[in-house]
């Protein structure tokens, strides 16, 4: 017995209450009275909280009442019809109340976040839409059932009643002919609905695989060299699976529709016509959004490497799969195991677990997740064809590979393979190799737009200088968050074209070829330049970096054009175009005729700064001058920032264990100064021609005046 047939059951003192309970138009006693069944069966609580879950219980409400009404006009009940009418129309006018309400209250709230992008928000309407209209698909299916139910029962009974004037069989055939034609027009109308749904459930899934997961990728593949772009997969996780949720249910709409056509069928039926070409193609649609939704998450990466995609063979890696799409539904009791193979470019060993099972991960909105963590490749040394595309010359770091990650879907009758692939990775196999690994990974995830073109470097593009310079500002960007400015970026470009020779005054037609970005990795090619100063930035300078202290990328021309406008002892920091990963610093100074020029010190390499810390050797450096008096000549940070005032924060009172190299600087410059000024003196008193010994004095005492002396502030 149901809830309202036992409060129907209560004593009349009650029933008096309950009366009163119900009389208002809130929920009219007929409304209770006639959807009662439906109305005990729905999630009440759950619908307070989830807004389009209340609009798609409202509209099945709404097309409650229609059925009851339809009901009462079969029945002659004319009473019941006005009323049951007059709700309805009730209920319509307190919902467009609430709507002015609520729009009135979203045009006071404050405009949506950076990432609720208009697109984002558009696809969520549409697919919160499907969801509610599926929601009123199933009500609709209830209620065929029903009027077959109706249709069968009252065929069975006038077939056991016994009519003996041709009226009455006539009133009777007229009556089940009639309750036969609405059946017949119901389902025509239903499996029309199912198309319509799946039209636009067809939209979605093209939208979502081909749009959103193919940006979702390419997002990837740049954040994979430094880009900040957003690659969470959490909003595309819920997209995927409403979508693939509502069409497991269209698939049981049709499997029920079958059912009921298998109880009750008829001449033209339209499920037995239309059903199965409906079912294919729901099908079809429910195996491409899931073939689609397995995606390699985290890309294969070392420990310690320089970034993604490069893996040294005996070396373990790590990489992590993820089904964006099969989380919610808890039906699916099969686990899915996935296994990891390798492409047959080279032939490699997987040795480690190479199968893992889709589970479950707290913190990540429930999201179904393979991780491989202890997987190393070996090489296979005989047996095979070997590396079998090498006829093009490649070179091991020019080797594109790719590994692939297979599993099986099950569900409701269901089987679906999904295959995953990473992005082609280069293997190596000795770490000198990494520079130039790392160089093919950051110029095939720039320039290709199809992630498995393991052949890319048969024919290598060029770069364009927009997409170039915005891929060197993202090293900086991902090593140190800092990245790099526009001026230094024309830097760049001056160093790889030359002056413009453009009407445009920009580099934006120009291209790098991959020969001159790193071909053979020569000492004179660009990324060996380039990745020595981010390397140097990264481990010594990042802080005077992030805080933008450092020029860094600006020509000599430019330094003199930038300095000679400026007050004495205002200096900057540049990167040495001749040394490889150097740093120097140049400053204003005044000749004995009060014109200004330019300064440089011979430039900083890993070498110096792994012993005294930068802001060490800028807060200490000192040059004799002519009176033999220590100065520090550097004062202001271009333009104008005082020195202390830029570096001071950085500073160390105590240098700890570099003391001892401090003082030992100090002492040797100290002590070659005064055994050359001896020489000198010993030369001159004896009358002897200096010849060799001359030029090794005069470059000695030239060297001590021009190079650094770390002298302990007092």
């Amino acid at each position: 017995m149901n809830q309202w047939d036992r409060l129907n059951n209560l004593d009349d003192d009650y029933k008096q209450k309950l009366q009163i309970l119900y009389d208002t138009d809130g929920l009219p006693m007929e409304v209770r009275h006639y959807l009662s069944s439906w109305i005990e069966t729905q999630e009440w609580d759950r619908a307070a909280r989830d807004h389009a879950l209340a609009m798609a219980l409202f509209q099945v409400l709404l097309q409650n009442l229609d059925a009851q009404h339809g009901r009462f006009v079969l029945e002659e009940s004319f009473l019941l019809q006005h009323k049951i009418r007059r709700h309805k129309q009730n209920f319509q006018k307190c919902l467009f109340l609430l709507l002015i309400s609520l729009f009135q209250v979203q045009n006071l709230q404050v405009e949506p976040t950076a990432m609720e992008t208009c697109t984002q928000l558009e696809l969520d309407r549409k697919i919160s839409v499907l969801q509610t209209d599926v929601q009123c698909m199933a009500h609709t299916i209830i209620c065929l059932e029903e009027q077959q139910d109706e249709f069968d029962f009252k065929y069975q009974t006038y077939n056991m009643e016994s009519f003996t004037d041709e009226a009455s069989k006539l009133r009777r055939d007229t009556v089940l002919q009639g309750l036969l034609n609405r059946l017949n027009k119901c389902r025509h109308s239903t499996l029309s609905d199912i198309k319509k749904l799946l039209d636009r459930t067809e939209e979605l899934v093209e939208l979502l695989v081909k749009t959103e997961l193919v940006d979702w990728q390419r997002r990837q593949q740049k954040s994979c060299i430094g880009s900040p772009d957003d690659v969470c997969l959490d909003l595309l996780e819920k997209w995927f699976t409403s979508v693939a949720g509502s069409l497991f249910h269209l698939r049981d709409f049709l499997t029920k529709l079958d059912e009921l056509s298998g109880k009750v069928s008829y001449e033209e039926d339209p499920v037995k016509a239309r059903k199965p070409q409906l079912f294919s193609r729901t099908e079809r649609l429910l195996k491409y959004l899931l073939q689609s939704s397995f995606v390699v998450e985290t890309q294969p990466s070392m420990p310690q490497a320089k970034g993604p995609l490069v893996i040294r063979t005996n070396i373990q890696f790590y990489v992590k799969t993820r089904s964006g799409l099969l989380i919610k539904f808890p039906e699916m009791n099969n686990p899915m195991e996935v296994h990891v193979s390798m492409d047959r470019y080279r032939r490699f060993n997987i040795l480690g677990i190479a199968t893992k099972t889709l589970t479950m991960v707290e913190g990540q909105n429930g999201a179904m997740v393979a991780d491989f963590r202890h997987l190393n490749l070996k090489e296979q040394k005989c047996g095979g064809p070997g590396r079998g595309v090498n006829d093009i010359c490649l070179s091991v770091t020019e080797e594109l590979h790719i590994l692939y990650f297979h599993t099986t879907f099950e569900m409701k009758g269901l089987s679906v393979h999904l295959k995953a692939s990473s992005l082609p990775v280069v293997i190596i196999s000795n770490s000198s190799q990494q520079q130039s690994a790392w160089a093919s990974i950051l110029w095939f995830n720039m320039l290709s737009q199809n992630p498995k073109d393991i052949k890319f470097f048969t024919n290598t593009p060029a770069a364009p200088w927009p997409q170039f310079g915005e891929m060197l500002s993202w090293q900086f960007l991902s090593a140190t968050k800092r990245g790099l400015l526009d001026t230094q970026l024309e830097m760049i470009a001056c160093k790889l074209f030359g002056k413009w020779t453009n009407q445009q005054n920009n580099y934006d037609a120009f291209t790098v070829p991959w020969s001159k970005f790193c071909k053979d990795m020569s000492p004179d090619t660009f990324w060996v330049w380039f990745d020595g100063i981010l390397m140097m930035v990264k481990t010594f300078l990042v802080d005077l970096w992030r805080d933008g202290l450092i020029m860094g990328f600006v020509s000599k021309f430019k330094e003199k054009s930038l300095l000679m406008t400026k007050q004495r002892g205002t200096f900057l920091l540049r990167f040495s175009e001749s040394v490889i990963g150097g740093i120097t610093f140049s400053w204003v100074e005044n000749t004995k005729s009060g014109t200004p020029e330019v300064k440089t010190v011979e430039p900083f390499t890993k070498a110096d700064l792994s012993q005294i810390p930068f802001q060490e050797i800028i807060r200490n450096f000192q040059i004799l001058l002519d009176d033999e008096f220590p100065e520090n000549p550097l004062l202001y940070l271009y333009p104008n920032i005082p020195k202390d005032e830029a570096f001071g924060k950085y500073y160390s009172d105590k240098m700890g264990g570099k003391a001892t190299t401090y003082c030992m600087y100090k002492a040797v410059f100290i002590l070659a100064a005064i055994f050359h000024l001896v020489l000198v003196i010993v030369f001159f008193l004896t009358k002897k021609q200096l010849s060799f010994n001359q030029n090794l004095v005069i470059s000695t005492i030239s060297y001590i005046k021009t190079k650094l002396m770390f002298i302990t502030k007092e």
